[in-house]
């Protein structure tokens, strides 16, 4: 059996559990899937794609003591959030799970999620289906070299810090069919202009989110390369769509730009110039977008398949968020 069959099989094995309370109502055109792609997908540092807890046993939680105690345990767990969550700060999610919502209504609220610690690792982790909101520092943060990660169908808002973060040597990150809103910082990629280690890292794959009236931040890249920016829909961001900086190395393809004044910028504030090449996007009412030198194709990497850009406002407005899965 193939790496990629493989996966297909777990991965729809560990969501079976949960599958039957979460509705369809994906649109026509782009239907869900229920495999890690993006960089999410490649078999890379001794992990065969991502994921999450297949093969764990499922369980059902409905307050923070429960979601603390699973997503902390050693073993490999299929967690369903069901209804609103509070937590009082970060909850730390270890290797090895899948975090998914049930049905429309599933939250976390009052904190947030951090994958991995300077001592265990957050690998192998999925979050799929969760509304975040008003967290009391960043919403979700990957870190810690945190690898092989996929967030996918949530809502991220009203947070203190970011929506979500991913810094401190992670990689191999998929962040697909997200809305983004009333917030300014939506997702920073890259710890900070000092942070050198970076480098060589953060290989993140960004898809069909829906980036709605959020300041900046999407994303905003330091050191990673390449990092992968495609078939998103960008709506009246008022600071900037896309920052490449630190000699990043983004590729900005296939997506709607709509009231975005400053859709691509090569360095921001106090960091130094970043590598972007753009392509095929679509930009109404926007500016003219920033380029600079040459990056890895994502496709040494993966192969994906880009969607028209004409066709990106409509998809993602229908199937970002939660209940679409």
């Amino acid at each position: 059996m193939s790496a990629i069959n493989r996966r297909r099989l777990l991965a729809g094995t560990a969501l079976a559990a949960v599958a039957a309370a979460v509705p369809r109502t994906a649109s026509a055109d782009v239907a869900p899937t229920n495999v890690a792609d993006g960089f999410a997908g490649v078999d890379a540092l001794g992990q065969n794609g991502t994921t999450g807890g297949a093969g764990g046993q499922a369980v059902t939680v409905t307050t923070a003591a429960a979601l603390a105690d699973y997503v902390g345990r050693k073993e490999p767990y299929v967690i369903s959030v069901s209804g609103r969550i509070s937590v009082g700060s970060m909850v730390t999610v270890v290797a090895n799970k899948t975090i998914i919502g049930v049905g429309s209504t599933a939250e976390i609220t009052g904190g947030g999620l951090q994958l991995g610690s300077t001592t265990r690792p957050g690998n192998n982790v999925i979050i799929r289906n969760l509304r975040f909101t008003g967290a009391s520092d960043d919403s979700i943060s990957v870190t810690n070299s945190a690898h092989h990660v996929w967030i996918d169908h949530c809502d991220l808002s009203h947070g203190y810090d970011g929506l979500l973060d991913i810094k401190r040597n992670s990689d191999y990150v998929t962040v697909s069919w997200n809305h983004f809103h009333d917030h300014s910082k939506s997702a920073l990629l890259g710890h900070s202009d000092t942070y050198t280690t970076d480098r060589g890292k953060l290989r993140v794959t960004y898809h069909h989110n829906f980036f709605d009236g959020t300041d900046q931040r999407h994303p905003r890249v330091r050191f990673g390369e390449p990092v992968h920016v495609y078939n998103n829909y960008y709506r009246g961001n008022s600071l900037y769509g896309v920052a490449s900086t630190m000699d990043a190395g983004v590729v900005v393809e296939g997506n709607y730009f709509e009231n975005v004044a400053y859709p691509i910028l090569s360095g921001y504030d106090k960091s130094g110039p970043g590598r972007v090449v753009e392509r095929n996007n679509i930009y109404v009412g926007s500016g003219t977008p920033e380029t600079l030198g040459t990056v890895v194709e994502p496709r040494t990497y993966y192969q994906y398949t880009l969607d028209p850009p004409a066709n990106v406002k409509t998809q993602v407005v229908q199937g970002a968020g939660t209940g679409k899965i």
